[in-house]
């Protein structure tokens, strides 16, 4: 653990608590199917490294990706057919079965793993919206890929009956973009937050939350998927946790990644993080995201990320792995 959050504790300003971040592909490994036998094996692994840090003292709020799930869940409804006597499920309520089916497999993970340490019924899960803004520049243009591949001509037919937006994808066949605007608010950070008052484990924020935009009436739901890292580090900043944990596929983040002079990095200040995304050192499509969402936990008063894998976090936490990205130092007064 760092010197920072082991001063948080010292300080005797309360618990530590983090919010951990995992990804949708978490729950299924690569080569697998995705069966939820699989994804049920996949999170008790992951339970037991959670359920590890609760049994030390750490409040913990999990969050998770969704992005395979949403794309089963989209190709179920493909399958089916139009003709069918089964209704279509809009992004939105894709959004909201993925929360569910999810949040029901890492909870029952928990609720077992942390009961096995004496823990019992310690674990909630709360369907979560994320509030963004009707005039992001994201609804204007589409980059976000998700559900199945199509042939050219499938695609020309959704464009044409659905208004649905297709772009190529890599060679692989054609793909629907949605928008994937910036997350605004949390609507049930309070909640939450009382929830981890109270001594719970709470699973929240799944997918990064159904997109929703406020109206005179209050909320009305809308096409789009949102960063779950984005909304993760929206949500750690409004808990006023001092530890985002974001995981990945790799233990450390690296630079020149994969090529023969990579470097792991073991610490960077957000200034670094800021001047390697300027220089492209990671990539929108892999480590940009989880680094931006780092930079702008910081910048909204947090103390500390940590990137590395689920099966190494107890150790990362313990300062043995991982990346810290930390705030730039404060400079030291002038004196005359």
């Amino acid at each position: 653990m760092s010197a920072r959050l082991r001063g948080s504790r010292r300080n005797g300003t309360g618990p530590s608590r983090a919010v951990v971040a995992i990804g949708g592909n978490a729950l299924i490994l690569d080569g697998q199917q995705g069966t939820i036998a699989e994804q049920y094996d996949n999170a008790i692994e992951m339970a037991r490294h959670i359920a590890t840090l609760v049994s030390t003292g750490w409040g913990i709020v999990l969050t998770h990706g969704n992005g395979p799930q949403v794309g089963f869940i989209l190709l179920r409804s493909e399958l089916v057919g139009d003709s069918a006597p089964v209704p279509q499920l809009s992004l939105e309520m894709s959004s909201a079965d993925s929360q569910g089916g999810i949040g029901h497999i890492l909870a029952m993970a928990l609720l077992n793993e942390l009961s096995a340490r004496g823990l019992r019924d310690r674990v909630a899960y709360v369907l979560t919206h994320t509030v963004v803004d009707p005039a992001d520049p994201a609804f204007e243009n589409p980059t976000k890929p998700i559900g199945p591949f199509y042939t050219e001509s499938q695609a020309a037919t959704r464009r044409r009956r659905s208004h649905w937006q297709m772009i190529e994808d890599s060679g692989r066949g054609y793909r629907r973009v949605v928008p994937s605007p910036k997350p605004v608010r949390i609507v049930e950070s309070a909640q939450i937050r009382t929830l981890v008052d109270a001594g719970h484990v709470v699973i929240a924020v799944g997918g990064g939350g159904i997109p929703v935009v406020e109206t005179a009436g209050g909320y009305e739901g809308v096409e789009a998927v949102i960063d779950k890292d984005r909304a993760s580090a929206l949500l750690a900043a409004s808990l006023e946790v001092p530890l985002l944990v974001l995981s990945t596929g790799v233990e450390q983040v690296a630079w020149h990644f994969r090529q023969p002079d990579q470097r792991l990095l073991a610490a960077m200040t957000s200034g670094e993080a800021l001047r390697y995304l300027a220089e492209g050192e990671f990539p929108k499509g892999s480590m940009g995201p989880k680094v931006e969402a780092a930079v702008d936990f910081l910048a909204r008063g947090g103390q500390e990320v940590l990137i590395t894998t689920p099966a190494a976090l107890e150790r990362a936490i313990a300062g043995q792995t991982g990346t810290r990205i930390v705030p730039d130092p404060i400079p030291a007064p002038v004196t005359t």
